[in-house]
């Protein structure tokens, strides 16, 4: 057998369907050159991208684009290589679409808001979302879900229509310090400038919180005086979004160990009884 009966030769027939030799070995080498020609553009990405957080996470949106578009078009010449026009084949199954387009709403509802999240850019891979209370980062964004990592090392699966059809806060979208606040009650006997000094302090400590630039140090205030305390406000502001409820509880702790010293009493709610005598 030459090599031209062999590319030649039939490995299935049904009918108006057959596939040779020669289209197995061609759909083979669009499979083999789709895959490398991927591989070297993610390893160009990966060489270029940008040290900026929003430079970086376009660009990788970027990439996943171009990959879903080359992945099409590589299975359209696998189809037309087979002898299958994909005109005919989309005339042909329109009902069978319309029916699957009914059933599965929801998939290509999450297929299409993945497509406008990567197009817009307006969520990234290592974006810091809180998605319906719960917080975490992004850790990869595909056509149809997206994964979100939560501080509490749980990794989330979630549809990419809620981040297109429900409130999300993205933490990363400025690249900005964000503003966090502490409140703590202290009793009525306290000198209140003693506490606001204290809490400046507590603030200023911690590694995390930023105290090098005037228009954003950590400011104290009064918010409210209470049944049975006066309430102070720590407002501060952080770069680390992801771990902020760490640096909160470190900035209690300390204030807790300051009050101790000083003996500033954080007071348990208080109500006066009177009882009437018949």
């Amino acid at each position: 057998m030459t090599i031209t009966e062999f590319l030649a030769y039939e490995l299935v027939n049904l009918g108006n369907f057959s596939l040779t030799v020669s289209e197995l070995v061609i759909i083979f080498i669009i499979f083999l050159a789709t895959w490398f020609l991927l591989y070297l553009l993610k390893r160009v990405v990966i060489r270029t991208i940008s040290k900026d957080k929003y430079t970086a996470g376009r660009q990788y949106s970027v990439f996943l684009l171009v990959k879903y578009l080359v992945w099409i078009i590589a299975i359209v010449l696998i189809i037309e290589t087979i002898g299958i026009k994909v005109t005919f084949l989309i005339a042909s199954s329109a009902a069978l679409l319309v029916g699957l387009g009914l059933g599965l709403q929801q998939i290509f509802q999450d297929i299409v808001s993945g497509v406008f999240i990567l197009f817009e850019g307006t969520i990234k891979v290592d974006d810091i979302l809180d998605v319906g209370g719960i917080v975490g980062k992004i850790k990869e964004i595909r056509l149809r879900t997206s994964t979100l990592y939560t501080r509490d090392g749980i990794v989330l699966i979630i549809p990419n229509h809620k981040f297109v059809n429900e409130n999300v806060i993205n933490w990363s979208h400025n690249l900005q310090p964000t503003r966090f606040k502490v409140d703590v009650g202290v009793s009525y006997t306290s000198d209140e400038v003693q506490v606001r000094d204290i809490l400046y302090q507590c603030a200023a400590e911690h590694p995390e919180v930023i105290n090098n630039q005037p228009e954003i140090k950590p400011i104290v205030r009064i918010i409210d005086f209470g049944d049975s305390a006066i309430v102070f406000e720590i407002l501060f502001w952080s770069q680390d979004m992801f771990w902020i409820e760490n640096i909160k509880s470190d900035i209690r702790f300390k204030i807790r160990e300051k009050f101790r010293e000083t003996d500033i009493v954080i007071p348990f709610p208080q109500r006066d009884i009177h009882i009437k005598e018949q």
